[in-house]
């Protein structure tokens, strides 16, 4: 899709009169199919905004959008670290649902990535640091620096970024092992696990979603952090899991990719089989589309020009979710300048989606020479300039109205709990938070144990955490009372309250909880108990013994177990050995291994301050962070279902000039790795191309990544790397491991 010359003047007329109101252009969605039911509309465009990247919404139903306006301006990347970035606030001033009017929040940023309204301000991302700024008549005022080491600077498709409140009133993100919280002006940063590349949703119970290049959905199969309690443990179920394997594309054309040139990258017709940029999920909780819409979650797949549809599906202890369809998408458009790279509730109920519009999205540190000439001879790299945001609403629904949220009482928030809209409910919530009015406490806790309000409760539950209103008996009172979730929820909360004196409370009540046999009650105390027994393992340690053998071939509760019971575990080792039923059991193991890291101070990496042996000044140790770490992990442990660790390795301890060809023309599975099966779509990039490398750069990160991750610390000099570059592989792109062993032969 391409605009006339009249319209490119008239728009050149428009930015040199700097006018910031604009005639609304006339964009033309032929090239774009959506579902059947549905209209897809342009909210916002050129020369409003510039390559958006993040929305969010106010309570007036505006639209902040940050830009990362200097993102691939040509095939070289040229231009990355000028101050080209902005965030946006656009209005309908004429309230006919189209943008007409954009003001400068904040200007001359570096590429920024994120942004969230929260606490009354604005929360956003500038590599490498996060900020947050209070706001006074659309303006920042009282900048506070809240993590000065957010991203890290180095590759955009390879830093921290999502910025999504949760139901938990914690900011999670994608790319990025930690999470936020501000409480009474402070802020607070905490471990989590590592989540996805671009983009991060929630479900309505709190649980999350995200994905990978390859890989179109991951999530969470339980709340946050349930998992990582326990420093010296690393799960490997139950977070970070792969929800549906079907990672099929039904795009509309030949739209042109970055490893177009591999055997099953396209099919006969030159389209894409599956994923190779997924990102931005979104979990939709709009309450306007269909009903079996609520809570499916759609992905952006840009390189392909398309939006995918999952439908979720809710067993207590485990979330799985399948593709709606085969053979078709739900939105999927011909024009190559639609990029679809995140997608948001509205307040309105309708699904937004942020469309870069960018001809070529693949950062030049991974642009395949294949892709680079395809973009040069399509022209993709004049494709500038550009910037919108589409709306999908459903065909023939009336428009809703949006309450401004920010001028409503306490009771009118709380009315809002009951939303069918999940956008307003969570804003209600935080809202409720922040006006700190403790005279709606008696309805609040009203609506916690109101099992007709099951959606509300949750929200109620997590005001009064919020607001420190919460007590061990009522939080008591509601598991006895309330559905699963309610109860799930109230059994996290009532760790707080974990103490000798509540003990025989917590031993009647969890003995009932027990008797429901319900998978995700069950799931949650098994999180818990062993926080519990920390005050009388002879009352708590049956209760895991129970819940080990029930679910003895269900590694999530396993894990569970162990991940609440670092302060007890030698104990419970050492019962375990004496259990005939349990001894040798995935929580025996388990254990085992847990201890052993301890011993070993070898605790799960989002807890490590520092890389073993790494001398962080050294220039191999921060290119490392820049480039590597994202995918490895700082420690060199690998992410689990992402990328391979380094830790033990035989390319790091044995074969280096396998790990010159690999970091030098990439790697490609299926891998064996350390007894792990790393499967065909995951494929690490080299580096060859990359401007800035320079043979000494690539010799000093071998010098790093042997030195910290292996007993054997070896280097490969710059003038071997030299010479590594002109051996290739027998296409010419990335190494497969079959050709890495033939390697070691010569």
């Amino acid at each position: 899709m391409r605009l006339s010359f009249c319209f490119f003047l008239s728009l050149s007329l428009i930015v040199i009169s700097c006018k910031p109101t604009f005639q609304e252009p006339q964009i033309s969605l032929e090239d774009y199919k959506v579902e059947e039911g549905f209209e897809l509309e342009m909210v916002a465009s050129e020369p409003l905004l510039t390559a958006p990247v993040a929305i969010d919404f106010d309570s007036k139903g505006r639209i902040w959008v940050a830009e990362m306006a200097g993102f691939m301006l040509n095939l070289e990347g040229d231009g990355e670290d000028s101050p080209s970035g902005a965030i946006k606030i656009l209005e309908d001033r004429d309230n006919d649902g189209i943008m007409d009017h954009a003001k400068t929040f904040l200007d001359s940023l570096v590429m920024p990535r994120a942004l969230a309204l929260v606490y009354g301000g604005l929360l956003y991302a500038e590599s490498p640091n996060l900020w947050f700024v209070e706001i006074e008549d659309d303006k920042p005022v009282n900048k506070v620096l809240v993590d000065s080491l957010y991203a890290t600077v180095g590759n955009p498709e390879h830093q921290p970024n999502g910025l999504m409140m949760n139901l938990d009133n914690w900011i999670y993100n994608a790319k990025s092992n930690f999470r936020y919280q501000r409480r009474e002006g402070v802020w607070y940063k905490e471990p989590t696990t590592s989540r996805g590349q671009w983009g991060i949703s929630h479900d309505n119970f709190g649980r999350l979603y995200y994905n990978n290049n390859s890989t179109q959905l991951l999530g969470d199969h339980i709340l946050p952090n349930r998992l990582v309690r326990n420093k010296y443990f690393v799960p490997r179920k139950g977070v970070d899991e792969t929800l549906t394997k079907d990672n099929r594309v039904y795009p509309l054309h030949a739209a042109s990719v970055n490893r177009g040139y591999e055997e099953g990258v396209l099919d006969q017709d030159s389209l894409l089989v599956n994923v190779t940029a997924a990102c931005g999920p979104l979990v939709y909780r709009g309450g306007m589309f269909p009903a079996d819409y609520d809570q499916n979650v759609f992905v952006c797949v840009p390189e392909a020009n398309l939006i995918k549809r999952n439908i979720l599906s809710f067993y207590g202890d485990r979330v799985e979710a399948k593709q709606a369809w085969q053979g078709k998408e739900f939105l999927a458009s011909t024009d190559e300048g639609f990029r679809p790279v995140n997608l948001s509730n509205g307040p309105d109920g309708n699904m937004y989606v942020v469309d870069m519009h960018r001809g070529v999205i693949q950062h030049y540190a991974f642009l395949s020479p294949y892709l680079k000439k395809v973009s040069a001879e399509k022209k993709l790299d004049t494709i500038l300039n550009y910037g919108r945001i589409l709306r999908v609403r459903t065909k023939d629904k009336p428009a809703r109205d949006i309450p401004d949220l920010e001028t409503l009482s306490a009771s009118r928030l709380l009315v809002l709990l009951k939303d069918s809209n999940g956008w307003i409910r969570d804003r209600a919530q935080q809202y409720l938070i922040h006006k700190k009015d403790k005279g709606v406490l008696p309805e609040l806790k009203k609506l916690a144990v109101d099992n007709n309000s099951p959606l509300a409760q949750l929200h109620a539950l997590y005001v009064l955490k919020g607001l420190n209103a919460l007590s061990f008996d009522f939080l008591q009172e509601l598991a006895q009372t309330g559905g699963p979730e309610a109860t799930s929820h109230a059994i996290v909360l009532m760790e707080e309250y974990a103490s000798e004196k509540n003990v025989p409370e917590a031993k009647v009540l969890f003995a009932e909880l027990l008797k429901r046999n319900e998978p995700m009650l069950d799931l949650y105390l098994s999180t818990t108990l062993g926080i519990w027994a920390n005050y009388d393992q002879e009352v708590f340690f049956p209760f895991i013994y129970d819940l080990s053998s029930k679910y003895k071939d269900n590694t999530i509760v396993q894990e569970a177990i162990l991940s609440g019971s670092e302060g007890v575990l030698p104990a419970l080792k050492l019962q375990l050995e004496q259990m005939d039923d349990l001894k040798n059991t995935d929580l025996d193991v388990l254990a085992a291994a847990s201890l052993e890291r301890q011993e070993k101070n070898r605790p799960n990496y989002i807890y490590s301050t520092q890389v073993a042996r790494a001398d962080s000044r050294t220039n191999g140790a921060i290119l490392f962070r820049q480039i590597c770490a994202s995918c490895h992990s700082s420690s060199g442990e690998g992410i689990h279902g992402l990328a391979p660790p380094l830790v033990g390795s035989e390319y790091i301890s044995t074969h280096l000039e396998q790990l010159g060809l690999i970091i030098l023309h990439g790697l490609k599975g299926p891998l064996n790795i350390k007894g792990e099966l790393y499967d065909e779509n995951h494929q690490m990039p080299g580096l060859k191309y990359n401007k800035n490398l320079t043979d000494k750069d690539i010799s000093d990160i071998i010098s790093y990544v042997t030195n910290a991750f292996s007993v054997n610390p070896k280097g490969l000099k710059p003038e071997k790397i030299k010479e590594l570059r002109d051996v290739n592989s027998k296409d010419g792109m990335e190494y497969t491991e079959k050709e890495l062993y033939e390697q070691i032969g010569k």
